[in-house]
């Protein structure tokens, strides 16, 4: 039996404290069919570009809160993905991990998806191999469609349930929103994740914090990521 499961939506190259989310748990569940969040993290990340923040946002067609994640298609073209790419290169081609994650990032972009939950899951998943994370990804409106439309505690308890999970971890900005005592009546462990952003050497000073995932591979190697990715704890 599994012991512990996350519950998230699905982010494009999120930040590194979703991958502690991902590395905490036994299993881990892409919610993609709940509203998409406007000016949230689904489909943008930061990179750093020369010098300072640079907010790069993967083009969607018809983007609505009023509608689930997994039914906003991608609006990006090679012209996208080339701009995208070449930032990238110019910004990272003497990062020590370049050569190892850049062919990564291609292969990724190359390929073909008809929603931005597919492709924020694939980035998700593709990163999680490549740090060798032995996670179970599902995603909810495949497994756990017959829970939707239920109150937001009670459907995260009935996945966690389902799941064969007894504990169930979500991030610290989950305290406002749900209960330990509740979960804890209906037979899960609720605990919350105080997420620790360690800066890390790039090129001849130290990194800014909660950078895209690909600022981290770029500086680290594998090792070195899994020690950050173990960086958090438990309430």
């Amino acid at each position: 039996m599994s012991n512990s499961i996350a519950i998230m939506q699905p982010y494009v190259f999120p930040y590194i404290g979703y991958f502690q989310l991902v590395h905490a748990v036994d299993v881990f569940v892409f919610y993609d069919d709940v509203n998409f969040i406007k000016r949230g993290w689904i489909n943008r990340n930061r990179l750093w570009v020369n010098e300072q923040e640079y907010l790069f946002s993967v083009p969607l067609q018809g983007a609505s809160q009023n509608k689930l994640i997994h039914e906003i298609p991608l609006a990006w073209d090679d012209k996208w993905k080339v701009q995208f790419l070449q930032t990238v290169t110019e910004q990272y081609r003497k990062a020590p991990c370049f050569e190892t994650v850049f062919p990564m990032l291609q292969n990724l972009l190359e390929k073909s998806y008809d929603s931005i939950a597919q492709l924020a899951m694939a980035s998700v998943r593709e990163i999680a191999a490549y740090l060798g994370l032995q996670t179970l990804f599902e995603i909810s409106s495949e497994k756990y469609a017959a829970s939707k439309g239920m109150e937001r505690a009670d459907r995260l308890i009935v996945i966690a349930k389902e799941s064969g999970c007894k504990q169930y971890i979500n991030p610290m900005g989950g305290k406002d929103l749900y209960e330990k005592a509740y979960f804890s009546a209906n037979g899960i462990t609720l605990k919350f994740m105080k997420n620790s952003l360690l800066p890390y050497q790039r090129f001849d000073k130290k990194s800014e914090v909660g950078l895209s995932i690909i600022d981290v591979l770029m500086f680290n190697k594998v090792e070195k990521v899994i020690t950050l990715l173990e960086e958090y704890s438990l309430e």
